[in-house]
């Protein structure tokens, strides 16, 4: 499961970074791919009008680069109300703490400055995440490093609700009998270190008491069993606990050699004027030292380097190495190929992204279809969790 916010017009980063893995990854699993709205309103609240707009034009570039419908379910994460409804029962369980050490909580407000951040949305997105996860059942979450810490926290809040609701009758009553037959000191501390792996995620705690238990000699297996099933979690798994998986992509830089992002306003979009591309490689910065075109450079204090490090083969690397260091070829030289590699890729994808513009039918119906599937799938994990929590009194 994957998904990514509606924010504005996706460019060269997203698709090396995120599409060209889903599309190779729609054909190894089952892959759920949404549109996250209700994550877009967390930081653009106040101009949900470009919300809309934004979400058919990302469905089209999907479309455009190879995301197959027919082997991957696409669809408007608030077109699946289950999802809400998850978040909320998730909430009821999820200390707050777990939510504020989220690196990218902190890392996004000071980022954002501009806008209020302070709100119980923002705060609590990364829930939402774990709704939108957890509610397929997903065994893989394709993320990049920054968002593991996401999919970490979806794990320990699925532990946490299979700990929780997941128990047969009985079974808790069951554990404490046993962990009292330890002794007093035992007891407490095998208590405390289970607080600390089911609240905390600390794995050196769950190792440390199941050590304490396979170590005692008045208890019988039965109890020591019952008392690290109680560690682990033990009985009905509700919720597996899904598993990054890390995408390798290359870094993409912008046109200013940062990172490609909006918010540095340095993009190339997936379907930008051709005229605009030419001109966007063409006024990139390069090695400061190369005032005049006589003057030898350094490719690695370049950031046109970084675009052929994504788009040139060995020879055209070496080529460009070559002639940089030497001067025998000036930057507009070295550019040239890079804005034919840009223009040769995008070719096929705008062709395949007028032909959606011009039949906006298809791409609702491709969207309606999708979330059709997804909500079955949703209304059924959500008829398992009410009946754990006790909430099924029909």
């Amino acid at each position: 499961m994957s998904g990514m916010r509606p924010t504005g017009a996706l460019h060269l980063g997203h698709y090396h970074g995120v599409l060209k893995n889903w599309v190779r990854l729609q054909n190894e699993y089952e892959c759920f791919f949404s549109v996250v709205d209700w994550h877009a309103l967390t930081t653009e609240y106040e101009t949900p009008g470009k919300i809309e707009e934004n979400v058919w034009e990302m469905v089209i570039d999907w479309l455009a680069v190879g995301i197959n419908p027919g082997s991957a379910k696409l669809y408007i994460q608030s077109h699946i109300p289950e999802h809400a409804e998850l978040h909320l029962l998730l909430s009821m369980i999820t200390p707050q703490s777990w939510l504020e050490r989220v690196p990218s909580y902190k890392e996004q407000q000071e980022r954002l400055k501009d806008k209020d951040l302070t709100t119980y949305g923002f705060l609590g997105y990364p829930l939402l995440q774990t709704s939108d996860i957890i509610i397929f059942k997903a065994g893989y979450v394709p993320v990049g490093e920054d968002q593991v810490a996401h999919v970490e926290m979806a794990r320990e809040v699925a532990r946490r609700f299979n700990y929780l609701y997941g128990r047969d009758p009985g079974f808790e009553k069951k554990a404490e009998k046993a962990a009292k037959k330890m002794g007093k000191k035992n007891n407490r501390m095998y208590f405390e270190l289970l607080k600390k792996y089911q609240e905390q995620g600390d794995s050196q705690a769950l190792e440390k008491a199941r050590a304490m238990v396979e170590a005692q000699q008045n208890i019988s297996i039965g109890d020591r069993e019952r008392l690290v099933g109680y560690l682990e979690g033990g009985g009905k798994m509700i919720f597996p606990e899904p598993q990054a998986l890390l995408t390798v992509a290359p870094k993409m830089p912008g046109t200013d050699g940062q990172k490609m992002s909006k918010s540095y306003n340095n993009t190339i979009s997936l379907r930008e004027d051709s005229n605009n591309v030419e001109d966007k490689v063409r006024t990139m910065p390069t090695d400061p030292a190369r005032v005049r075109r006589t003057d030898p450079g350094d490719p690695e204090k370049c950031p046109v380097w970084a675009l052929h490090q994504v788009y040139s083969d060995d020879d055209l690397k070496n080529w460009a190495q070559a002639g940089c260091r030497s001067a025998g070829i000036g930057c507009l030289d070295c550019k040239k190929p890079l804005i034919d590699a840009i223009l040769k890729e995008q070719a096929p994808i705008k062709e395949r992204a007028d032909e959606y513009l011009n039949d906006p039918e298809t791409v609702r119906e491709i969207i309606d279809e999708g979330c059709e599937s997804a909500r079955d799938m949703a209304r059924e994990t959500l008829v398992e969790v009410r009946e754990a929590m006790g909430l099924d009194y029909d």
